[in-house]
């Protein structure tokens, strides 16, 4: 049994902590109080081992070195705006970090301190970026990878008008999704495209028609399979979403330059439109109480086999709808137990080498991607895949 310290309970947060608490002792910190106490009352009612539970600002550095002083393992799950601060912070105190949260710098900056520090992050290990690189990873061990694409989403079952969307998570990281332009790596060059552009129209089998779009997936990847000479990554919504999401930007409501307001007592403020309409969406994209929501993906992988030079080509296909028993969303699921079959892999000793862990790298480690494979299908998380000559 190993002592865990999970930084962040909300909606992913939460799943890790049951899930990991079954077979290990855990400390769960937030920064809200509400959090945590519906955390203690969902391990009441799972049956899992009792959580302890901590109010920490992350943004305090000296407070949360005290509380996570004397972890095995830190997993961490907080909000994109402050992950890299946090895995930073979580490094210094020298000891394994596994990490989903999805900030827009580069974690691989942080090597050399991991490497100083002697212990393995595993960073961007959620569904995607996680799963689907790791399958990537996996391929490139043995193939001349040629071509790799994922299209990822979660959404509601029942999209209903105007947003025809649901967040499963955080939508301040969706709208960052929908501003911050997407790299793509098109005959070996890095491209760069506009977030929601390139939309075309998906067949998912189980769902129906889905709008697919360009949004900046591709992180690491980009620099750590730079050999490979196509990958892009699509984001996956209901259509119709597309439009709405558009005219929010190109109307100047996701922008971040100040405009001048008033406080509740009148005092002059200044507020961006983004932070506005984040707000804003919040509320309306908030999944009510009982609603089912379900996580699609596909990745294809092409290529040509290094010892027989035949083509060959891996399409995955996860399709997960809200546990109908706990009411844990499928996005929580699929991201969170990715993460805590990492966790487990790192535990084990099957990942430990000192540095900055991406999934691609962590895929090609040999058992690596049949392990988490065989975690996710354990907790009702079924990947179909079809392989063979493209």
């Amino acid at each position: 049994m190993a002592h865990i310290a999970l930084i962040g309970a909300g909606m992913v947060g939460r799943a890790m902590a049951l899930d990991l608490a079954r077979r290990h002792e855990v400390l769960a910190l937030d920064a809200s109080r509400k959090g945590l106490d519906r955390l203690e009352a969902e391990a009441a009612r799972d049956g899992s081992r009792p959580i302890s539970t901590r109010v920490v600002d992350v943004t305090d550095e000296s407070a949360l070195a005290a509380a996570v002083q004397g972890r095995d393992l830190f997993v961490a799950a907080v909000p994109g705006f402050l992950g890299f601060r946090t895995l930073r912070a979580l490094l210094e105190q020298g000891a394994p970090v596994v990490d989903i949260s999805f900030f827009p710098e580069s974690a691989l900056d942080l090597d050399d301190l991991a490497r100083a520090r002697g212990v393995p992050a595993a960073v961007d290990v959620g569904v995607a970026p996680g799963l689907a690189s790791m399958i990537l990873g996996h391929h490139d061990r043995a193939w001349s990878v040629t071509e790799f694409e994922c299209l990822v989403g979660g959404l509601p079952e029942q999209p209903v008008g105007p947003w025809h969307y649901k967040a499963p998570f955080s939508p301040v990281d969706v709208v960052e999704e929908y501003l911050r332009p997407a790299r793509l790596m098109e005959n070996g060059r890095t491209v760069v495209r506009p977030a929601l552009s390139d939309p075309e129209l998906i067949d998912f089998p189980g769902v129906g028609t889905l709008e697919a779009f360009n949004t900046d997936g591709l992180r690491s990847i980009l620099s750590t399979m730079d050999h490979i000479p196509n990958m892009r990554e699509k984001t996956l919504r209901w259509p119709g979403h597309r439009e709405m999401a558009l005219s929010l930007r190109e109307a100047g409501l996701l922008s971040e330059e100040p405009i001048a307001g008033v406080d509740a007592d009148g005092r002059p403020i200044w507020i961006t439109p983004r932070e506005v309409t984040s707000r804003l969406l919040f509320k309306q994209w908030a999944l009510d109480p009982g609603e089912r929501e379900f996580t699609a993906m596909r990745v294809t992988v092409r290529g040509t086999d290094r010892q027989s030079g035949a083509p060959r080509e891996a399409v995955y296909q996860l399709l997960d709808h809200t546990d109908p028993v706990s009411g844990t969303s499928s996005m929580a699921r699929t991201t969170g137990y990715t993460c805590t079959a990492v966790a487990e892999l790192i535990l084990a000793g099957m990942i430990s080498e000192p540095g900055v862990h991406p999934g691609e790298r962590l895929g090609g480690l040999a058992g690596v991607l049949d392990s988490v494979l065989a975690h996710l299908a354990e907790r009702g998380v079924s990947v179909s895949v079809t392989a063979g000559a493209a």
